[in-house]
């Protein structure tokens, strides 16, 4: 739990989009998400549905969600959707009295970090193998398993 009054409300200035966006790309389809969506798993499992094996998430994570949620979420959204995940997080001062947590980070669809940036403003590479998305769909079958009849997808 939280020891602080501080409180984020970006809902309050920035409008939320009104689609769910998949691109095609040459090595494939590619999810896009946006910091806070990391929120909504629903989402991630819609990308997926649409054909993204890769989701890509540039986030400003503060210093203390960032800390305590964001590699959980990004571990849970790959496992979740058995696809890549990759969170790139803003690093270092923003504006007004933040500081964004960093930890740009690569996730397989096992759920298991392959990269992940120290502190600091760096460049983080990994090497994304699309075929082991099909593997491991293929070994661990829960997306064919999705009751869409009562979750509504």
């Amino acid at each position: 739990m939280v020891d602080s009054d501080e409180r984020y409300t970006e809902s309050e200035t920035i409008e939320p989009g009104d689609v769910t966006v998949v691109v095609d790309t040459p090595f494939g389809k590619l999810g896009l998400a946006v910091c806070y969506d990391l929120r909504f798993p629903e989402l991630f499992r819609r990308l997926v549905q649409k054909g993204a094996n890769v989701i890509l998430l540039p986030a400003a994570f503060t210093m203390q969600t960032g800390r305590d949620h964001w590699e959980v979420l990004l571990r849970a959204r790959a496992i979740e959707n058995l696809c890549w995940v990759v969170g790139v997080g803003q690093w270092g001062e923003a504006p007004p009295q933040h500081l964004c947590y960093g930890r740009s980070m690569v996730v397989n669809p096992w759920g298991l970090v392959v990269a992940q940036a120290p502190d600091g403003a760096v460049n983080v590479t990994a090497e994304i193998d699309l075929h082991s998305v099909q593997r491991v769909r293929a070994r661990f079958p829960a997306l064919d398993h999705v009751r869409e009849d009562i979750f509504n997808f």
